[in-house]
């Protein structure tokens, strides 16, 4: 029997219902729901799953999001169009089924004994042969022969002009027909598994139950019936987040277009969140010690959630899904970065917000998140090694500290640099930058530096600002220096100090010269005055131009540019950044002389600090906020976040992914053959033997053995 590709035919008056029906039971429409499915299921594992629509907007564009959206492949494996292909292959695979199997069963209990003795002729593996014995002893011999090899056996004897023959008909591996029926129930149970456990009642309870999405916001307690889920539901799968020391008995389960709470049976109480790190920083392992309280009974029973360990109740799996921040509260400290900003204390819990004002500006502080632990590479860095100042290279400084906050081509060495704090500060449009800093200094190139991270969307790494530290470990020493480079007074005194050592006794000219080009090279490096970008003519008469370069050593890279021929640029470069690095020493000691401190003494590392301090200044032209908040006390609160599912589907799936492998193996792996050995009278005592073997492939295994059945029951030598 011949499994056909065409579908059932039934006797009806109407053309296009048997068309139809032919359409639907067919295997060439079954396999084409199969590759729509498989399109289908690689868009849905390109294109990240229920994600916010702005995520999409910033990937594909306002259009092109749209387009997609209306296409529901944001969602496509509870889209309706992959719903109702699902549908559609179980009808189809399930009419494969009706049609192929009364064909499969007949041809699994008949053993083609009628076939005539000429057509054995036609098969590719045939042979002939005289034996010495009756055709009724050579049949029960042959029969008896393949018994022993596990073959079914069936005799029939045919009168004949000769006399009486025998017809041998055996066969062997109809479970490869048992293959085809288990591969195709396996089709039909999976896809109907897939249909309980989807969201397609969910979905059916919104259209016909009056149930509809939440969009707002406020209390679980608070929202009304009509976005609940009752807790008999039979089919769900939402997420639960529970904070330590509390509980939680509603779900939340994401729509398109907002969500629906989920009732429970009973509540889930985190006791106790549990986290194990591996060197990298990675989780290897986190748990939730929790406690289930039913509503009926009050019963409270202890269990411990892990991944692909859950707990259950009332036929409801807990899965261990994530963790989150469950309210961590955060004290921290508005340092000066880029503005003249007093500083100041707050507090705050992760998840909320502050008002914040600068002068008219409205500001919002948004506490975003908290990490205790956080790993960083730090494998090549050279202890010894410090940034010269002096090399006026714009692209080269400033693309260098793009990205990471430690970018490393080398062998990995792992360290816990401590806790971070992330938060946004957003204005009064509504627009907002994500900052990332790091509680305590860490150690780079041979310098401690804080990090301060920025990006302006959530697409894009973090860069980070690198601050040196002082000689407490502070932020203070740099502080000082930044708002003492706001200060003309403090500038012009640097000035003057400068230009006052550098120059000997009674060279009064040389020190008027050398004021002016530190005065000039001071004031660019603090943005006091602006300078066109190379190759920008002015656009107005005052010469400024809309893109003017303002502050940091940017600014004074252009002014050369500008001002000086190429021949001697790398040569006058290198004399005003030496008169830079001069003034800014004499501000830095001013500044700590205001602060009542005591004047730094030359050493490797105060050279250090003032490498990185001249950097750090440049690129703090770059900061979008006049302060950054650093972390200086935090009480970490965790929480568990829960998947809960009812799924009644998944015994059914599992019994469909069975019955996938036996259909699977069957057929790939269990050969059908039939042989049938026609024995004719010769003779008083003697037969002739017709034997033909078929096979539903073609092996080098079906060759051998044919060649030795030939030895085995015609005693023909292969």
């Amino acid at each position: 029997m011949t499994v056909s590709t065409q579908g059932l035919h039934i006797r009806t008056g109407s053309r296009i219902v048997s068309e139809l029906v032919e359409l639907l039971s067919s295997m060439r429409f079954a396999i084409s729901l199969l590759t729509v499915i498989c399109i289908a299921s690689v868009i849905g594992t390109v294109i990240k799953q229920h994600e916010p629509f702005i995520n999409y907007v910033n990937q594909f564009g306002p259009f092109w999001a749209d387009v997609f959206g209306s296409a529901y492949l944001y969602s496509v494996y509870s889209a309706w169009w992959f719903l109702l292909i699902l549908a559609f292959l179980v009808v189809s695979t399930s009419l494969c089924i009706v049609r192929n199997t009364p064909k499969i069963l007949a041809d699994f209990k008949a053993y083609k004994e009628n076939i005539r003795a000429q057509s054995l002729k036609a098969f590719p593996h045939r042979a002939e042969g005289a034996l010495g014995e009756t055709p009724e002893v050579a049949a029960n011999r042959i029969g008896q022969t393949l018994l022993g090899s596990g073959w079914k056996v069936k005799l029939q004897s045919r009168d004949t002009p000769e006399g009486t023959g025998w017809m041998v008909a055996a066969k062997a591996g109809a479970a490869n027909k048992i293959g085809y029926l288990a591969a195709h129930s396996a089709i039909v149970l999976v896809c109907i598994g897939g249909l309980l456990d989807g969201d397609l009642i969910v979905r059916a309870q919104t259209w016909f139950n009056g149930k509809s999405a939440f969009m707002g916001g406020g209390l679980i307690a608070d929202v009304p019936a009509q976005h609940r889920l009752s807790s008999r539901n039979p089919t769900f799968r939402g997420n639960l987040l529970v904070t330590e020391g509390t509980s939680a008995s509603t779900a939340i389960i994401a729509q398109p277009q907002g969500v629906l709470l989920q009732d429970l049976p009973f509540s889930v109480e985190l006791k106790k969140f549990i986290v194990e790190y591996y060197d990298t920083g990675m989780p290897k392992l986190f748990a939730s010690e929790i406690v289930i309280h039913d509503k009926e009974t009050g019963e409270a029973r202890d269990a411990r959630v892990e991944v692909n360990h859950p707990a259950s109740s009332h036929g409801i799996n807990i899965y261990q899904s994530s963790f989150d921040d469950g309210g961590s509260r955060v004290k921290l400290q508005a340092v000066p970065i880029n503005g003249p900003t007093r500083p100041f204390e707050i507090e705050g819990t992760i998840g909320s917000s502050t008002a914040l004002s600068n002068g008219d500006d409205k500001l919002t502080l948004e506490y975003t998140g908290l990490r205790v632990i956080n790993v960083e590479n730090f494998a090549g860095s050279n202890a010894a090694a410090g940034v010269d100042v002096r090399k006026v290279d714009l692209r080269g400084s400033i693309e260098s500290r793009l990205g990471s906050g430690h970018k490393t081509v080398t062998e990995k060495t792992l360290r816990n640099v401590g806790p971070s704090v992330t938060y946004k500060l957003r204005d009064a449009a509504g627009q907002a930058v994500e900052y990332h800093n790091y509680m305590l200094p860490v150690e780079i190139d041979g310098a401690r530096v804080y990090l301060l991270g920025l990006r302006e969307t959530p697409s894009e790494p973090f860069r980070y600002l690198r601050v040196p530290v002082d000689e407490k470990d502070g932020l203070d020493g740099f502080v000082r220096l930044r708002a003492a480079l706001e200060d003309p007074r403090m500038r012009e005194e640097a000035v003057r100090r400068y230009a006052a050592s550098a120059v000997e006794d009674g060279r009064s000219d040389l020190v008027e010269a050398l004021s002016v080009s530190a005065a000039r090279a001071l004031g660019l490096f603090a943005g006091a005055e602006s300078v066109n970008a190379p190759g920008v003519q002015p656009a107005a008469a005052n010469g400024a131009a809309p893109n003017a370069v303002r502050g940091g050593l940017q600014a004074v890279s252009a002014f050369l540019e500008n001002n000086v021929p190429a021949a001697e640029r790398e040569r006058a470069s290198d004399v005003l950044v030496r008169i830079l690095n001069g003034t800014l020493f004499e501000l830095l000691q001013i500044s700590r002389e205001r602060a009542g401190l005591a004047p730094l003494e030359p050493s490797e590392g105060m050279q250090r600090f003032m490498s990185q301090a001249v950097i750090s200044l440049s690129d703090s032209f770059f900061y979008p906020a006049p302060m950054t908040f650093q972390l200086t006390d935090f009480t970490h609160v965790q929480a568990s976040v829960f998947q809960v599912a009812r799924a009644p589907g998944q015994n059914i799936v599992y019994l469909g992914c069975l019955l996938l492998i036996i259909g699977v193996f069957a057929m790939l792996y269990v050969r059908e053959r039939r042989l049938w050995v026609w024995l004719s009278p010769a003779g008083a005592q003697a037969s002739q033997a017709t034997m033909a073997l078929s096979s539903n492939r073609k092996t080098m295994e079906a060759d051998r053995e044919f060649d030795l059945l030939k030895t085995q029951l015609l005693k023909v030598q292969a």
